[in-house]
Formats: structure tokens, sequence, C-alpha cells
């Protein structure tokens, strides 16, 4: 799967990559910006620069990922939205598998 979600600044951005992938919850995180968004917020109109990050994940992995920007994350209300990769090159998707895979309990 590739998993996004945004923050306000590029240091959250990079936060959130480094524990999510440290954490081996996705195998990779591209951050993307500064992009400018616009979007209703708590009833209002507004404008604002965001940073998009993209991770690539296993599907049987999303919810302990979802938990992880939720609790990491620095807004209330985050995007988190997940897409399956239809396709992709066998190597990299066993990369994607492997690096992610959970670690073995006793």
């Amino acid at each position: 799967m590739q998993v996004s979600t945004a923050t306000g600044d590029r240091s959250s951005a990079e936060g959130l990559a480094r524990s999510t992938v440290s954490a081996r919850l996705a195998a990779g995180a591209q951050i993307i910006g500064p992009a400018l968004s616009a979007f209703w917020h708590e009833g209002k109109f507004g404008t604002g620069e965001e940073w998009q990050l993209l991770f690539k994940v296993r599907a049987d992995r999303y919810a302990d990922l979802e938990r992880h920007l939720l609790d990491q994350h620095p807004w209330k209300n985050p995007e988190i939205t997940a897409v399956p990769i239809a396709a992709g090159s066998a190597a990299y998707l066993r990369w994607v598998a492997t690096t992610t895979a959970p670690e073995p309990r006793d």
C-alpha cells in the first residue's frame, strides 16, 4: 500500500518519517513539499503550506501504521489515506514486504 499524510512544516514531516520507518511500520517515506493546500477547517475556508508524506507499507501493517501516525502526528485530525499498489517490480515489492514484516514474538 501507499499511505499518505501531511504536516504543516518540514520538521514535523521529518520526525514522522523517521519514527515510522525506524519502527519498521513503513519500508520508506518520501517527503514532498512545500505544497499549497486549500481546505475547509472548523467551518472556515483556508489555505496553507503543507508537507506531504508518502509511506510504502504492507496492507496487513496498515492498522499499526495508522495508530502510530495518529499518536505521533501534531494535528488532532490528520489526513491519513491509503491506496493499494496495483503493480510494481517484484524485487521492490519483496523489499517492502520483508522490511516491514512484524518482529517475531517469543
